[in-house]
């Protein structure tokens, strides 16, 4: 899979960008803030119809666009190949007025092949990897960025996820506005006149069980096969003196703990590849009904895939509490080379790599393993400010553009 066009309007400090992009190495050259960020962050959107840079869509349209006009697009158009087909992938993100004066609401629309479609129904269909150093949460930051890590990769490979995960979501609501009506009503078995009852618990309950099992079991096999493959990433990288895990600790742990504990350690090793769904079904519905009275307490839901974690483990030293900054930006990088491999083997396509400033964050001997991996796969976009940290050789078998002030200009 490559990328042959991609046209902005209205995109970060991009009024107006339409380029034709080589099946080969490309590097922006640039001083920082003249957009080249931006132009990852654009192709990888198409990808995930989200940012890496920010979770709110209203701060990737072009500000001052967005100041002086009640009424802006923002548009980001794709051409790809895939396979022997080609595609055109579209996303707007309309700003428009609302009734009350000074309001205005955001609007996504997805259009592929000229045809609208649900984002959920889209997501996979063109595949990206990004890197960029401040990613680095992802080992050392909070559960929920793992979460979204991963939430991010199984959307692009597995096509029903993003829905699953969506309606998991929706329901996930539903049941926590439920759990805090009956506890402030103190009604745990009997319903009030107007109000909820643990009846309606049961149908939340059954919908919780359903799509929070296939999100554990997908989760399941994705952290098996991302980690064997980021193991071996690993094992080259240090030249054999470190040993990767990536860790799932599911909320809701469908295995069974050994002599009644509650939980394991961190560095145990833990073998779920053999769990099935109905297996999972099961249990988690039975741990949501032993837990009832607790949640009505508390008026939320404890256990499910929303609260997972994952952690990293070099030696069986948790990297996001113990980790050097070496070992984090190590650790990393063959997570996403393992993430690119394991894209491919999952769609059968190279997703584009996507690559931020991260050379200027590797010594010499990283950056030689690095371009090895990279030169493997069909298209990669390098950012940098010192077009140097790249070797002769490799930069003249490059596209050279420079980015200035929102604009391309061919090297």
């Amino acid at each position: 899979m490559y990328l042959k066009h991609l046209s902005l309007t209205n995109f970060r400090n991009f009024t107006r960008l339409d380029v034709d992009i080589p099946q080969r190495v490309v590097l922006l050259v640039g001083a920082n803030a003249q957009g080249k960020t931006s132009i990852l962050e654009a192709i990888y959107f198409l990808a995930a119809f989200t940012s890496f840079q920010t979770h709110a869509d209203r701060q990737i349209i072009n500000f001052t666009e967005a100041k002086n006009n009640s009424l802006t697009v923002t548009r980001l158009v794709a051409e790809y190949q895939r396979a022997r087909s080609k595609h055109r992938l579209e996303a707007r993100l309309i700003l428009e007025p609302m009734g009350v004066v000074n309001s205005q609401r955001l609007r996504k629309e997805v259009l592929l092949d000229g045809v609208k479609k649900p984002v959920s129904d889209v997501i996979g269909h063109f595949n990206a990897v990004i890197f960029v150093p401040q990613m680095s949460q992802i080992i050392e930051g909070a559960p929920e960025d793992r979460r979204r890590y991963l939430n991010l990769a199984l959307a692009q490979s597995t096509p029903a996820y993003a829905r699953v995960l969506s309606e998991y979501n929706q329901a996930l609501t539903q049941r926590n506005a439920l759990l805090k009506l009956l506890g402030e009503r103190g009604n745990i078995l009997s319903a009030t006149k107007g109000g909820g009852s643990s009846d309606q618990l049961e149908a939340w309950d059954d919908a919780l069980t359903r799509l929070g099992s296939q999100i554990i079991l997908w989760r399941i096999e994705a952290l098996q096969q991302i980690e064997h493959l980021a193991s071996r990433v690993h094992h080259e990288l240090t030249h054999g003196s470190e040993i990767l895990r990536l860790a799932y600790e599911p909320a809701y742990d469908p295995l069974p703990k050994p002599n009644g504990q509650l939980g394991l350690k961190i560095d145990t090793v833990v073998d779920r590849s053999g769990l099935d769904l109905k297996e999972i079904q099961n249990g988690f519905r039975a741990s949501l009904s032993a837990l009832r009275s607790l949640e009505i307490g508390r008026g939320v839901t404890t256990i499910g895939p929303h609260r997972d974690e994952i952690r990293f483990l070099a030696n069986d030293i948790d990297l996001g509490n113990y980790g050097s900054r070496g070992q984090v930006r190590t650790a990393l990088l063959s997570l996403k080379l393992a993430e690119v491999n394991w894209m491919r083997d999952r769609t059968g396509e190279w997703p584009v790599i996507l690559l931020d400033e991260v050379m200027a964050e590797l010594d010499l001997q990283r950056r030689g393993d690095l371009l090895k991996y990279v030169g493997e796969t069909e298209q990669v976009l390098f950012t940098t400010t010192d077009l140097n940290v790249f070797t002769p050789a490799f930069a003249s078998k490059a596209e050279v553009w420079r980015v200035e002030g929102g604009k391309i200009i061919p090297g």
